[in-house]
């Protein structure tokens, strides 16, 4: 099979890249994905996201389940690293918030020499995206695919969050993406708000392809596993893949999009020659373009979680009345779109400062409604909820380096959680500040005590539970940094330096990580390198 353009990846980037160069009817082009279609009940139920998450039993097929290296900053644990599998990628099991970062990320990354990548550059293809329910404004944009929507039925417990940040000093702030940043409120999520789907999560396969599988230029090939990109000379000229036990291959006329996301971009193009020579050399890969980059750069931010048990239904629950109570709201999820199992399960949080002298939050917050204990791989009987506090802009710098040749190995992921102090301290003052908002008077009648007494804790006590519980919140971005400088892995067309008619185009490509979730601006990211591609750029 030849194609013009092929994507490796169905991820929240490789939908975005494959449908809109699609719209070319006079390109032919194809997407890789080692998943499945992703239309399941629990990616299309957003409250799935409690089984797909922690890939419970006969839900691992839409998670590639990660494990990190041990990590000297959380007292030498493996950390868990949730990654999506199948078309939509992470954007069919998260939780669905719509944040993008605060303007001086963008602007940040254009003086760093990514030059058209300032905030005024990217919040064109912020705004061309997405499809908001509160209509077009300075900042957002009605004719986009992603669908962005208000949450229809939030716990009231949420509301309660909200009210006891206030009451703790923080400001009101009803849109995290509009002309302040700062402040608590609800999130907006990309969830179907209107038609047959309402109520569904909109994943980017939702959103981008899905709809498009009709189209006869487009070929989508799920359960194949990418192991290496073809080439001519430095040329990229095809993809080889393994589906269904045999080995297979696409030959490409155009070019070939990497979009296999922050672990797996780096680990194909180590896989092909392109990397630090001295770690393909050991794993006996013949180096076609020695990169030292390639893998490097790997940023996350550190989440810690505090978890409460309450005596109110309205939460998820675990046990007979909670899974009573969860039976009948997937009948009403399913009549109306509405209730529960329509919940992001993250319905509130909002961004702070740690000191008001900062020019952008540096915390954010997430409120759950339900126990989020180690990725809510561990079960509490009850009903319960959790808050979230993790730093934005960790000075930490980890990397994915290979585990060995094989294809199907998972990579070697070593974020270097809290290795720097500043991130430790940073997360410290962070989780003195929830605790003081998870103490205020809205939390009265809901709170029944936090299950490891984290909450009372302070001072050195506190920073070695913080050590003990840290993990990721699914945010790992920048190790194949596009830059301006002759070391990053793509220059700012997201081209892979010293190959022909290779780009990566996913998180993997950020220099520095945003401060809020990723999602929204990986998917910006492909838009803006489509639209450039379109132009012949």
């Amino acid at each position: 099979m030849e194609f013009d353009y092929a994507v490796i990846g169905g991820g929240s980037a490789g939908c975005v890249m494959a449908a809109r160069l699609a719209e070319n009817t006079k390109l032919k082009i194809c997407l890789i994905e080692a998943g499945g279609a992703g239309r399941g009940i629990a990616v299309r139920a957003p409250l799935g996201i409690v089984a797909t998450v922690p890939a419970f039993p006969f839900f691992r097929f839409a998670n590639w389940a990660f494990e990190t290296e041990p990590q000297p900053g959380l007292n030498g644990r493996r950390c868990y690293q949730p990654r999506g599998r199948g078309l939509g990628g992470s954007s069919a099991i998260n939780a669905m918030l719509y944040t993008r970062g605060h303007p001086s990320d963008y602007d940040g990354w254009a003086a760093s020499g990514c030059t058209g990548w300032g905030w005024e550059d990217v919040l064109p293809f912020f705004r061309f995206s997405e499809r908001n329910a509160r209509g077009t404004d300075a900042f957002h944009g009605l004719s986009g695919l992603l669908q962005v929507g208000d949450q229809k039925r939030p716990r009231p417990m949420s509301h309660a969050f909200v009210a006891a940040a206030n009451e703790a000093g923080h400001p009101l702030n009803d849109d995290f993406n509009g002309a302040v940043q700062e402040g608590v409120g609800l999130y907006q999520v990309t969830q179907f708000f209107d038609g047959p789907r309402r109520g569904e999560r909109c994943s980017a396969a939702a959103a981008y392809i899905h709809p498009r599988l009709h189209w006869p230029n487009l070929h989508v090939i799920t359960g194949a596993h990418a192991t290496r990109i073809l080439f001519d000379g430095r040329r990229a000229v095809g993809i080889e893949y393994r589906a269904k036990g045999a080995i297979h291959s696409v030959r490409v006329r155009g070019e070939v999009v990497l979009s296999a996301g922050t672990f797996g971009s780096p680990q194909l193009l180590k896989l092909s020659g392109i990397g630090p020579g001295e770690e393909l050399s050991a794993h006996g890969i013949e180096v076609l373009e020695d990169h030292a980059e390639v893998g490097q750069n790997l940023q996350d931010h550190p989440d810690f979680v505090l978890n409460y048990r309450t005596a109110s239904s309205e939460s998820l629950g675990y046990g007979l009345r909670g899974g009573w109570g969860l039976i009948k709201e997937m009948a009403r999820w399913k009549r109306s779109g509405e209730g529960l199992v329509a919940s992001s399960a993250a319905e509130a949080g909002g961004f702070l400062k740690s000191d008001p002298a900062l020019v952008a939050p540096d915390l954010q917050l997430h409120f759950t409604v339900g126990f989020v204990d180690d990725h809510a791989r561990k079960i509490h009987s009850g009903f319960g909820y959790s808050a979230h506090v993790c730093v934005l802009r960790p000075k930490s710098r980890g990397s994915v380096t290979l585990r060995s040749a094989d294809p199907t190995d998972t990579p070697k992921i070593d974020p270097q959680f809290l290795a720097d102090p500043d991130d430790a301290a940073r997360l410290h003052k962070g989780a003195t500040i929830l605790q003081r908002i998870m103490r205020a008077s809205p939390f009265g009648p809901y709170d029944r005590g936090e299950i490891y007494g984290q909450d009372r804790l302070e001072g050195s006590a506190l920073m070695a539970a913080i050590r003990q519980r840290a993990d990721t919140i699914y945010h790992p971005v920048g190790t194949c940094r596009m830059g301006g400088d002759a070391r990053s892995v793509t220059d700012i067309s997201l081209r892979v330096r010293g190959i022909e008619n290779l780009r990566i185009i996913d998180a993997s490509i950020m220099p520095s990580l945003v401060g809020g979730n990723t999602n929204a601006p990986t998917i910006m990211i492909a838009e803006k390198a489509a639209a450039e591609m379109k132009r012949g750029g």
